[in-house]
């Protein structure tokens, strides 16, 4: 009777001890907490335990991984009285040791971990500094001259920027290269000048890649006189630190270098040095469920593939692994011929969510970050992002689903046997996303590949560098594991800040019971140096795009394009008619 009495005790016990909510402050150890909420847990408990995090800023070192044992956790930061997230997960670290050198302040390149550091992002007292370029205009960029596929070499005009690099060796230095809806970024081998021009040389793998893929291309014979050439900057080298506000690492003699802005004295300087800050992981068998992260802030995230690899793109910033035309066209039934193959990988994100159910994030702000921001990857079901904020972002605000599976060529359409693998019934709403895209200008507000059931719905998207809304994928029109997805009620203004080519909404792909209505749409920008002015759209259906209802969208006027369309699309009024007062947010 007594063992059975203690039996009772413990069990309650150790129930009391799995339903208690648990509360830290930055000064705390993130990582114990989370561990501790687990190790509480008995076998097939669904209590939800909430994990407070107290105002102030968690710095950590490693990855935030949540895993199936972490299922019904609820992560909750504190607000101020506008909603604001006041507990904020920072990924970056603080350079010290600053002096002054003339008009430059320099520090010692920092150590993370045990090991130098590098990076792509500085943060002066808050604020995005610039990685020092050639220009000071987007206007001013320089075109592309010439290509020679055979011997990769990119012929340029001959600037002054260029024969400082010719004279002083181009070490570390890189080429952002704008072609139409991309941009490839190439770290520079070697400059030299050959008659009236600049021939210029790249590291590997990306100069293999960069003159081996066909699109997008740097010199487009199709387009008008004088917008066929891609425009260009040169980044990442010490004789271009010469504005107020730039900054570069040297490797070499592992400083940082920053030119300070008027007056400007440096309070903080923050580098980051964790491309993931959370990520929750499950299996097929196994998803981590029902996890909630609310009013948190994420920050100071970073991406190094473009510093290790470079960085050339397809489309929404997916970067190849391999690329080529093929000898001929080849034949598709019901669909367009192809000249091309490619295979793909995917930028880091700051969260990171694969093998789960029901994963939300909700009133949080995501910001200063060095790539995407969220990634549904693959194999989840439900959940979402609601009311978060997007500011300030390297590369894609949200990405959803796959964007064809490494070792699937990009054109043949994703349907694999196993429908869990697909991100389903995901919800994108009431989210505000601005300045996304800022270093990557071949990304978007949201990206959504081979999806099912997605809504993304009420958003607010402005100022970014391209397309806002991208949904679907494969350039083919063949049945996929698309399907009745939504786009609805968006508000989106001032997109295509730099690429043409592109629309507020864009489609791919075959995707029944799918649905675009009810978005406002207006205020495209008009870069200079965009090669065809005349080129971008407030919808466009794309290649293979089939089955999908494109009605009662509210746009000034009927510049649309069906391109190379699959069968059964419909359009309905969707030229300024909409009677129905503009969305609120």
């Amino acid at each position: 009777m007594l063992r059975y009495i203690v039996f009772l005790i413990l069990s309650v016990t150790v129930y009391q001890l799995s339903a208690a909510d648990l509360t830290i402050g930055p000064e705390q150890n993130l990582y114990e907490a989370v561990r501790k909420i687990r190790n509480s847990r008995t076998p097939g408990d669904t209590t939800t335990i909430t994990l407070h995090l107290a105002p102030g800023t968690y710095r950590l070192d490693r990855t935030l991984v949540l895993r199936p044992e972490d299922s019904h956790l609820r992560m909750a930061g504190t607000t101020d009285n506008e909603g604001n997230p006041l507990s904020t997960l920072s990924g970056g670290i603080e350079l010290k040791g600053w002096r002054r050198e003339g008009k430059l302040w320099s520090c010692p390149m920092p150590e993370f971990n045990g090991r130098p550091m590098e990076f792509r992002q500085l943060y002066i007292n808050g604020r995005k500094a610039e990685r020092c370029r050639d220009v000071k205009q987007w206007d001013d960029m320089a075109r592309v001259l010439s290509q020679d596929r055979e011997n990769q070499v990119l012929y340029v005009p001959v600037t002054p920027a260029l024969r400082q690099l010719e004279r002083q060796g181009a070490q570390q230095a890189e080429m952002v290269l704008h072609e139409m809806w991309c941009i490839s970024v190439l770290r520079i081998a070697s400059v030299q000048q050959v008659g009236d021009s600049m021939a210029v040389r790249f590291h590997s793998p990306e100069a293999r890649l960069q003159f081996d893929h066909p699109w997008p291309s740097p010199l487009c014979h199709d387009r008008p006189k004088g917008w066929n050439a891609s425009p260009f900057y040169l980044t990442n080298h010490k004789a271009l630190l010469d504005q107020p506000g730039e900054w570069y690492l040297d490797l070499q003699a592992r400083r940082v270098w920053y030119y300070p802005m008027p007056g400007e004295k440096i309070t903080e300087a923050i580098a980051p040095a964790i491309e993931t800050l959370i990520a929750v992981e499950g299996t097929m068998d196994r998803p981590a469920t029902d996890i909630h992260i609310e009013n948190i802030g994420i920050q100071h995230s970073t991406w190094l593939r473009p510093s290790l690899q470079g960085h050339v793109p397809l489309q929404a910033g997916m970067p190849l692994t391999e690329a080529y035309r093929l000898p001929e066209m080849r034949k598709r039934v019901r669909n367009f011929d192809l000249d091309n193959q490619g295979w793909l990988t995917r930028p880091a994100a700051a969260v990171r969510i694969s093998g789960a159910k029901d994963v939300w994030m909700e009133g949080c702000s995501l910001s200063l970050l060095g790539s995407s921001g969220i990634d549904y990857e693959w194999n989840t079901e439900g959940g979402g992002v609601k009311n978060c904020k997007f500011n300030e972002i390297a590369g894609n605000g949200i990405v959803a689903g796959s964007f064809s599976p490494a070792a699937l060529e990009t054109h043949i359409a994703y349907d694999p046997s196993d429908r869990r693998v697909v991100v389903r019934g995901l919800q994108l709403s009431d989210n505000d996303i601005q300045y996304t895209g800022t270093e990557d200008w071949g990304t978007l507000a949201i990206a959504a590949g081979y999806v099912a059931s997605i809504r993304i719905e009420r958003n607010t998207i402005s100022h970014v560098p391209y397309t806002a809304i991208s949904l679907g994928w494969g350039w083919n029109a063949d049945k996929s594991c698309m399907h009745d997805n939504r786009v609805a009620d968006n508000k989106i203004t001032h997109y295509a800040m730099h690429m043409y080519d592109c629309a507020g909404i864009y489609t791919l792909g075959n995707q029944p019971g799918s649905e675009i209505t009810g978005n406002h749409i207006s205020d495209i920008d008009c870069p200079s140096y965009a090669h065809d002015p005349n080129h971008w759209f407030w919808l466009y259906t794309d290649e293979g795009s089939a089955h999908i209802w494109v009605h009662d969208n509210h746009c000034p006027s009927d510049k649309f394009l069906q391109n190379a369309n699959g069968p059964c699309n419909v359009w309905q009024n969707n030229v300024d008619s909409v009677q129905t007062a503009p969305v609120a947010h």
